[in-house]
């Protein structure tokens, strides 16, 4: 009976935990790490494994790799998820494998997924066990380990970084499992048509997995021997794009989009927009963004940018999803095709400087607002030249404390209307030291 429940719980597991590479050699992309010579197989084939890092997306053979490790090895391979386990239940187990350590001198793999998932406190609970040896600890997580993993922990850890598997390394896995008799679908002697790989291996987004899982449910409900585009579409439905929002990937396709934008690429930007939607992002934000591109590399080289980038946002909250976003992707289209400039970035980081760096000088009194009889006696307001007075609507009398007096912050670049302003800026500059020059021969009179 025992037997037979055991067959029945094998064949009861999905496709993509049943099809798990044993050994290296089976094991589908990662070349850069265990291909010949490579770093991890050599670590591995020199029994020199210490605790490991393991980032990558899902998907790529994070805990597959743990498993390889530890059968090399031949340790316990003890796996845990941050998501499903707790702190203590762990430090109950490390404690058991230090107690067999020091017993019998075999050390357990502790295999942790989602290692970020705990926080800085519950990850410093595996540092006395690392630092001993009394364990390997291999922690497997998705999200940038600079800003996940606590310091004391990363630098007793030797990180490797998995890739995406390659549409080539998914049509692999596909295949493997369509000929594999014991744990794959051999038994069934099914095809895929090459659409429908092509299709699968593209959908995947290079998560082994999510290829299986999808192999799995069109094989259940095709018909045929060969399984078309047609069953393979309508077993995955819709794709899920792969997106964090409040993780590294993120921060990765924002990022995407406003450099996008900023090198004038329209189609590129466009893209990036599409995906971060697609995934669920907060259209708000992004129009919160999408301003801030209009004013840090666009500025006055058309102010027309700010405009309509505060439209897109009104167009956006007033009508909502789905018809919003085309008013978010006229803006990324108009932000992308406009002159760009950095010049009110940078000039109003210079003026932030100055603030920072230099004493808080006094308002010039010139510039004050003598709005009581007591501040004309002490001369606020003294001196003030009324620009309207004069023909050029500009006068010699300096704004700045005196400290910054010949300071420039805003130097407008050759592009959109900032050409004209910097002729405007340069006339004006001419127009005051003729003044000056004035100024100073009527002096000397």
């Amino acid at each position: 009976m025992s037997e037979l429940f055991a067959k029945k719980t094998k064949q009861r597991a999905p496709l993509a935990e049943r099809m798990r590479p044993r050994t290296l050699d089976q094991f589908a992309g990662q070349e850069h790490l265990v291909g010949t010579g490579k770093p991890l197989r050599k670590m591995i084939e020199q029994g020199e494994i210490r605790s490991l890092v393991l980032w990558g997306p899902p998907g790529v053979g994070k805990t597959t790799l743990g498993m390889i490790i530890a059968k090399s090895f031949g340790a316990d391979f003890l796996n845990f998820s941050a998501t499903r386990s707790s702190i203590k239940e762990l430090q109950q187990a490390m404690e058991r494998s230090k107690q067999k350590f020091k017993s019998y001198h075999t050390r357990d793999l502790i295999f942790v997924d989602e290692i970020h998932r705990f926080n800085k406190a519950q990850q410093a609970a595996f540092l006395p066990y690392v630092e001993e040896g009394s364990v390997i600890l291999i922690s497997a997580t998705t999200e940038n380990p600079s800003f996940e993993i606590i310091s004391p922990l990363l630098s007793r850890s030797q990180v490797f970084v998995l890739k995406a598997l390659s549409e080539a390394d998914i049509k692999s896995l596909l295949q493997r499992a369509l000929i594999d008799k014991e744990q794959g679908l051999g038994v069934r002697g099914l095809k895929l048509s090459p659409e429908a790989e092509a299709f699968i291996a593209q959908y995947s987004d290079g998560d082994a997995r999510r290829a299986l899982n999808l192999l799995e449910l069109a094989a259940d409900i095709s018909d045929k021997k060969e399984i078309s585009l047609e069953i393979v579409q309508q077993a995955a439905q819709r794709k899920l794009p792969q997106y964090d929002k409040s993780g590294e990937e993120h921060y990765n396709l924002i990022s995407a989009l406003h450099k996008s934008v900023r090198n004038s690429d329209p189609d590129a930007a466009l893209y990036w927009l599409a995906r971060m939607l697609a995934g669920g992002e907060d259209p708000l934000y992004l129009a919160r963004r999408i301003i801030r591109m209009a004013t840090e590399d666009i500025g006055v080289a058309d102010p027309m940018a700010l405009v309509v980038a505060m439209a897109g946002k009104e167009a956006y909250d007033f009508q909502g999803s789905p018809e919003g976003e085309l008013a978010l992707a006229e803006v990324i289209v108009y932000l992308s095709t406009a002159p760009k400039s950095n010049s009110i970035y940078t000039a109003f980081k210079r003026a932030q400087q100055d603030v920072e760096q230099t004493r808080n000088e006094p308002v010039p009194l010139h510039i004050r607002n003598a709005v009581t009889q007591l501040m004309k006696d002490f001369d606020y307001g003294k001196g003030y030249q009324y620009a309207h007075d004069y023909d050029e609507g500009v006068t010699e009398m300096s704004c700045l404390p005196e400290s910054l007096k010949d300071r420039v912050y805003y130097e407008p670049k050759g592009t959109g209307l900032e050409v004209e302003i910097s002729k405007r800026l340069e006339g004006w500059k001419e127009l005051k030291r003729h003044m000056a020059g004035n100024t100073k021969d009527t002096k000397s009179e």
